[in-house]
């Protein structure tokens, strides 16, 4: 995508929150790291704890359907839904919305608990990984201390199968902000307000990728 394409959306986000000045680089780096993963055909895992928990799943709701613009899907796919069966396939057709891979790794409760009570606790975001991930693709990790033990090994797991790791945590030095390929680190120490900013962070990033894959010719 054209630098200033790009560049809106950072201006509006730094227009807002002038605080996130400090993670301007690291918010370009992580949208270009996403962006590979994309055009490589490669998908986003998302995991975090509580309210990063929350933000996992409100990520994959932001890519997985529209967000800001309207993502109609391309002639081809309407004509190849409608040559299967023209009733239902016109539905589809109408109503369907392009997508970007995002799995949040927090909702599957049947797996997790299975996971927790057969195996290692800490582990289960690292069996995700481990079953769901291939190289190319991404791994988001948010930690509000960047320590959570078990978004960690999840990340070391990313890394070993060739994935890169994006970190989202505070703005302490920590074992994920050592670890990750890209960490953005909110000016912030105290969790609720690292969790404050994390969401504009995930917006505009969201906002970035959408006006890149479904923005026009230009993108």
């Amino acid at each position: 995508m054209s630098e200033a394409r790009l560049g809106k959306h950072i201006d509006l986000l730094l227009e807002r929150y002038p605080t996130l000045e400090v993670c301007k680089d690291d918010i370009m780096d992580a949208y270009t790291l996403l962006e590979t993963c994309y055009d490589g055909g490669g998908k986003l895992l998302i995991a975090g704890n509580g309210g990063s928990a929350a933000d996992s799943e409100h990520i994959v709701g932001e890519l997985m359907k529209g967000f800001k613009l309207p993502r109609k899907l391309s002639q081809e796919s309407r004509d190849a839904l409608i040559s299967v069966d023209s009733e239902l396939g016109k539905t589809l057709a109408e109503n369907l919305q392009g997508a970007l891979p995002a799995i949040s790794l927090v909702g599957h409760t049947a797996l997790s608990t299975a996971f927790m009570n057969d195996c290692e606790p800490l582990l289960c975001f690292a069996q995700q990984v481990n079953g769901f991930g291939n190289k190319g693709d991404v791994f988001l990790a948010i930690s509000t201390s960047g320590n959570s033990k078990n978004v960690l090994y999840a990340a070391v797991t990313a890394k070993a199968k060739g994935m890169k790791v994006i970190g989202l945590t505070g703005e302490r030095d920590s074992a994920l902000s050592a670890l990750a390929d890209v960490c953005i680190k909110a000016p912030s120490s105290e969790t609720y307000k690292v969790q404050e900013f994390h969401l504009p962070i995930y917006h505009c990033l969201s906002l970035m990728l959408e006006d890149k894959y479904f923005g026009g010719n230009d993108a």
